[in-house]
């Protein structure tokens, strides 16, 4: 394998625009509707899945004059994995007049090919017109990073790559989208943003919930005080047992022993047996710097069985945080004025205070993590008896004037008293999740050199309160954190939790 450190070398190429970064806007103050989406809420089984990864869709015209950009004044960008998400995102990026794809990359064979086939028909009449000159397809990301005539990258790989991935990328001068969770630990997360900072990279995560319209309009007024106080917000936390419940892993229950297993809410190592790797996959450079497993189907597979395929295993992937935790908490600590910090206080059941894990924040606002949301009626007595509570993503927020969902998928916003909603005035009580401006805005962010709407601080506080809970679960009790400091005041054990080793020769 080559060595890591050659992508250490940045590339000499001018950023596109000009200046640095700018003051964060707000989730509303990004412009264009192009329509995209982001993983399903895996819970809700296949249906879900089909809904969200085929929702990133064709730009709508808003981009106008744009559409007729030669491809020298496109951004050039190149998409690292191209598995369910990371096809729904080729999809979109090939769509869109501002950018260019040169290249795309995967440590499949088949799936890196079948991508360079889409984007050369897709630029089909460019070729004929003498300015399309092929898009490449790479084994290995250092190779695409490298490209002097390269301004961006998309990733959409697994877990346990996205940190290593966002960091060589900004240090060779590239801008980077990169799919949530940014990180597997504390460490890594903070890593992420310092390179993106001392490389002046424009990051957006891909946490494109908080660009929904709706959810926007909704986290405004949360913010600015629609429901007074918020006393007591709620979003979902499962286990492994819905997970594993699907038709794939039946062949190997006696091996994963789902009735044990099952009840774990972190990512498990499950000793699965070697597999012949299949023809055309570097399986090495899949595992890359995760702790050394090998092959197996259940983690990787052509059709892809779904978004994240390998998120059950600790080596890869985050449980809930990586199937739809981050989204929740992006919108959630938005709303409640914290996401350039974080709780000051995980709760564990074990204590008694509450009877699921909880995170306090220093505003006083309390997070409780539920199974289903039968919990925030029948186990808390938060909402009315008869509230409909559905849907993924998002939460179930509780202030001093009313009570307002986030959801989406399970039908429109709700909420209560009914004067609740003349003071928020939504244009729409429907959470349409294919309409939002992510990538409008970190295309119009790389233009303008300024910070889009979902920055690298931000996607880092929001993988931190998965890796919080988790944390809280693995050691099973209470902690304080302090998140000005991003460590554990009287933890050691924790503390150790909050970064791992990666497997040589691959490190930060």
């Amino acid at each position: 394998m080559p060595s890591p450190s050659r992508s250490t070398v940045r590339s000499e190429r001018r950023p596109i625009g000009a200046g640095t970064h700018a003051a964060a806007p707000s989730p509303g103050d990004a412009a264009g509707a192009l329509p995209c989406s982001r993983r399903a809420f895996l819970r809700q089984g296949a249906a879900g899945l089909s809904l969200l990864a085929g929702s990133i869709l064709t730009p709508s015209a808003a981009w106008g004059a744009a559409s007729v950009l030669p491809p020298s004044r496109r951004v050039a960008v190149g998409l690292i994995g191209i598995g369910a998400m990371g096809s729904g995102h080729l999809r979109r990026l090939v769509a869109d007049p501002g950018f260019q794809v040169v290249g795309v990359c995967d440590t499949d064979r088949q799936r890196r090919e079948s991508a360079r086939t889409i984007v050369d028909e897709r630029y089909a009449t460019d070729r004929t017109r003498g300015t399309y000159r092929g898009c490449t397809a790479y084994n290995d990301y250092r190779d695409l990073v490298a490209r002097a005539d390269l301004d961006a990258v998309l990733i959409a790989t697994p877990d346990h790559w996205h940190a290593l991935q966002s960091i060589d990328a900004a240090k060779a001068g590239k801008d980077v989208y990169c799919e949530k969770p940014i990180s597997l630990t504390i460490d890594e997360g903070r890593r992420v943003v310092d390179a993106v900072r001392r490389y002046q990279r424009v990051f957006q995560t891909g946490t494109q919930y908080r660009s929904i319209p709706t959810i926007r309009h909704i986290c405004r007024f949360i913010r600015e005080g629609g429901l007074g106080r918020v006393q007591s917000v709620f979003t979902l936390f499962n286990n492994l047992a819905s997970f594993m419940g699907a038709g794939r892993f039946k062949p190997y229950e006696a091996i994963l022993n789902v009735d044990r297993c099952g009840a774990s809410y972190v990512p498990l190592d499950f000793p699965l047996p070697a597999a012949p790797v299949p023809e055309g996959l570097d399986w090495d450079l899949w595992v890359g710097p995760a702790a050394w497993r090998p092959y197996h189907p259940l983690y990787h597979i052509n059709p892809s069985p779904g978004v994240v395929p390998w998120s059950f295993c600790d080596s890869f992937g985050a449980t809930s945080l990586t199937w739809h935790l981050a989204h929740s908490a992006d919108v959630i600590q938005f709303a409640l004025g914290e996401e350039r910090s974080g709780p000051v206080e995980i709760i564990h059941p074990s204590s008694g205070e509450f009877p699921t894990l909880t995170c306090r924040y220093a505003c006083g606002a309390r997070l409780h993590f539920v199974d289903h949301w039968g919990m925030v009626k029948d186990l808390y007595h938060a909402v009315p008896a008869d509230a409909r509570l559905a849907g993924n993503f998002g939460g179930v927020f509780v202030g001093e004037r009313g009570w307002i969902t986030t959801m989406s998928t399970g039908g429109q916003v709700e909420g209560g008293p009914d004067a609740l909603f003349s003071a928020l005035n939504l244009p729409t009580r429907e959470v349409n999740i294919g309409s939002n401006d992510h990538h409008a805005n970190w295309l119009e962010s790389m233009r303008r050199r300024t910070m889009p709407s979902c920055d690298e601080e931000l996607g880092h506080r929001t993988a931190s309160l998965g890796h919080l809970a988790n944390i809280a679960c693995t050691t099973g009790r209470s902690l304080r954190w302090d998140p000005v400091l991003e460590s554990f005041p009287s933890g050691a054990a924790a503390n150790r939790l909050r970064a791992r080793t990666m497997r040589p020769p691959w490190r930060i």
